[in-house]
């Protein structure tokens, strides 16, 4: 194989890692433009290594060639980069979509080191449209509904979230992610914990209401509505 040959492969892992990688950096997720490049060049790389890098030892009597046997390492081997980017706060968990792309760029490299350029292009292709013609059309249906949160100070007993979440539940109500954190025990008799509830309602449904019907649960003993300035 030719330094031309090898040189081509590389670079078109490079734009392709790289253009996958610039819709993350544009929004702000973890693993941005440099690291899906990065990830995809070494995915080619090894696969011309596992191709191309043992021709001498292959001139041996009795070798098995099995070229998939270092690139499958690659697979599993990227889990772990992707679990990286995955965090979690409270209840809600955050770079799932950024680690799947991680993932497919690995086997972009994989494929342009093998010389299918055609399936990585098309691979390329679809993973742009579910990055970025997916994600706006899903932020289009999620502004049909805003974004409040509910702040409920709360007895410190099990099942408590419970059934505050039920109540919210019962009216169709998303809830988006949820923090608890202690409160100061001097103000009230027993121990209280403040719940902050991030969640999308319809515009239809009418606030007090929803905070009447909170106040109903035993134990709660403050709640506070407003929309979400993030």
């Amino acid at each position: 194989m030719d330094f031309l040959e090898i040189t081509l492969r590389l670079s078109l892992a490079a734009i392709l890692g790289g253009i996958i990688g610039f819709e993350r950096e544009q929004n702000n997720h973890p693993a941005g433009f440099r690291t899906h490049i990065l990830v995809s060049i070494g995915s080619a790389l090894i696969m011309l290594i596992s191709i191309y890098g043992f021709t001498d030892f292959l001139l041996e009597e009795n070798v098995r060639f099995d070229p998939s046997r270092i690139a499958a390492q690659v697979v599993t081997g990227i889990g772990f980069l992707g679990a990286g980017t995955i965090l979690r706060h409270g209840f809600t968990v955050t770079g799932l979509t950024t680690a799947a792309s991680l993932w497919v760029v690995a086997g972009i490299g994989l494929a342009i080191g093998a010389g299918f350029y055609s399936g990585a292009l098309v691979a390329t292709l679809f993973v742009l449209i579910s990055l970025a013609v997916l994600n706006k059309i899903d932020r289009f249906i999620a502004h049909k509904r805003s974004l409040v949160h509910l702040k409920v100070n709360v007895v410190d007993r099990p099942g408590k979230l419970g059934e505050i979440a039920t109540k919210l539940g019962e009216r169709n109500i998303s809830i988006k992610s949820v923090s608890i954190t202690e409160e100061d025990n001097e103000n009230y008799e027993d121990d209280y914990v403040s719940i902050i509830f991030l969640l999308r309602i319809s515009k239809k449904e009418y606030a007090p209401i929803i905070v009447d019907e909170i106040k109903q649960v035993d134990g709660v003993k403050e709640v506070q509505f407003g929309k979400n300035t993030e």
